[in-house]
C-alpha cells in the first residue's frame, strides 16, 4: 500500500513539472527590449541596467542625482553588444509628481519605443527605534518607497495592457517580509509593495502582463551603507546573522526571474524559506512552485521559530546591558 502510495506521488509530482511550462508565461525576449529603471544610477538598480544591456536591451535610467546618472550611463555603456544600444538617463524625483514621472515616461516612450520592462529600484532606508523616528520620517518612506512605485508603474500599465506583453518590478526587501526591530519606518513602506503587487498581477495577468516582486536580503550598496549609519545595536546585530551580498547576485536574479515572469523573487536559502514562508494568497508562475510552497512551509515555520527566538533574545540582551550601563553611569 505505502509503495502505491509512494508511485502514485511520484507520477503526481512528474505530470505536474510536464504541466507547468504550459501554464506559465512566455519568457520576454530583452534583445530590442525597451527597459526603464528608476533608482538607476547606483546600486541594484545600476546592476539590473547592466545585466539588462549585456542582453540587448534598451535602458531608460531614472534617478535624481544627474550627475550620478551620467555617470552610470558610461558605466553601462562599456556592456553594449551591439552599436544600436542606446542608455537615455533622465533625472526626476519619482515618489514626488504623479504628473512629472508620467511626462518622463512619454519622453522615454518617444526616444526608445514603448516600455516592455518597468524596474522599480527607487528607495531610501533608514533605521531607528520608533519612538526615536521623527513622524516625517514614516511619511518620507512611505513615499520614496511606495508611491515612488505606483508613479512609474501607472504611468505605464495602460500600454502595456493594450500592447498584451509587458513586465513591471517591484524591489521590496526581506524586510518587506518581516518586521524587524529598528525598520517600523522601513518595513511598512516595504509591505505596501506587495500588496500593490499581488492586486496589480490579479489585474493584469488577462493581458499578458507579469509582475515580480523581488526580497532582496542586506545588499552591499551605497544605500545600504547610509542605512548602517542609523542603526541600532539590535537591528544591527539581527542584520549580521545573515551575510551580505553583492548587488550583481541579486541584479542577475531579478533580471532572470522578471523574465520568466515569476511573481516572486528571491535570493539564497533564507530568501527561498522567506518566500515560501510568507506565500499566503500570493499568485504562483507555476504548479510546481505551489506544491514546493505546501510542502516545504511546515518545515519552514519549524526553522522560522528558532531564528524568531533569537532574534527576541539579541534584543533582550542589548535591553539588559543598555539598563546595566544606566545603573553604572548613575553609581559613578
Amino acid at each position: 500500500m505505502l509503495l502505491l502510495a509512494a508511485a502514485f506521488l511520484v507520477a503526481f509530482v512528474l505530470l505536474l513539472y510536464m504541466v507547468s511550462p504550459l501554464i506559465s508565461p512566455k519568457p520576454l525576449a530583452l534583445p530590442g527590449a525597451h527597459v526603464v529603471v528608476t533608482g538607476g544610477s547606483s546600486g541594484i538598480g545600476k546592476c539590473i541596467a547592466i545585466e539588462c544591456y549585456k542582453q540587448g536591451a534598451f535602458i531608460t535610467l531614472v534617478a535624481r542625482n544627474e550627475d550620478k546618472l551620467l555617470q552610470a550611463k558610461k558605466e553601462i555603456e562599456k556592456h553594449s553588444i551591439n552599436d544600436k544600444q542606446v542608455v537615455l538617463c533622465i533625472s526626476v524625483d519619482v515618489s514626488q509628481d504623479y504628473s512629472q514621472v508620467e511626462n518622463v515616461i512619454k519622453q522615454a516612450q518617444e526616444k526608445l519605443g514603448p516600455v516592455d520592462m518597468l524596474v522599480n529600484c527607487a528607495g531610501m532606508s533608514l533605521a531607528g527605534k520608533f519612538e526615536d523616528l521623527e513622524v516625517s520620517t514614516f511619511e518620507r518612506l512611505m513615499s520614496v518607497n511606495y508611491l515612488g512605485s505606483v508613479y512609474p508603474s501607472r504611468a505605464v500599465i495602460t500600454t502595456m495592457k493594450e500592447r498584451r506583453v509587458g513586465r513591471v518590478v517591484f524591489v521590496s526587501s526581506q524586510a518587506g517580509q518581516l518586521g524587524l526591530f529598528g525598520f517600523t519606518a522601513y518595513s511598512p513602506s516595504k509591505f505596501a509593495i506587495r500588496g500593490l503587487a499581488e492586486a496589480l498581477q490579479m489585474e493584469v495577468k488577462p493581458y499578458n502582463v507579469y509582475v515580480t516582486v523581488a526580497y532582496p536580503p542586506d545588499t552591499d550598496t551605497p544605500g545600504f551603507a547610509e542605512e548602517n549609519k542609523t542603526k541600532p545595536l539590535e537591528t544591527r546585530l539581527i542584520s549580521e546573522t545573515t551575510s551580505v551580498c553583492k548587488p550583481e547576485q541579486v541584479a542577475k536574479q531579478i533580471v532572470k526571474d522578471a523574465i520568466q515572469g515569476n511573481f516572486n523573487s528571491s535570493i539564497g536559502s533564507d530568501g527561498y524559506m522567506l518566500s515560501s514562508l510568507t506565500c499566503g494568497m500570493a499568485p504562483v508562475t507555476s504548479i510546481t512552485e505551489g506544491l514546493q510552497q505546501v510542502v516545504t512551509m511546515g518545515l519552514f515555520r519549524t526553522i522560522a521559530l528558532f531564528y524568531l527566538g533569537s532574534f527576541d533574545s539579541i534584543v533582550r540582551r542589548c535591553m539588559m546591558q543598555r539598563a546595566k550601563s544606566e545603573i553604572a553611569d548613575k553609581t559613578a
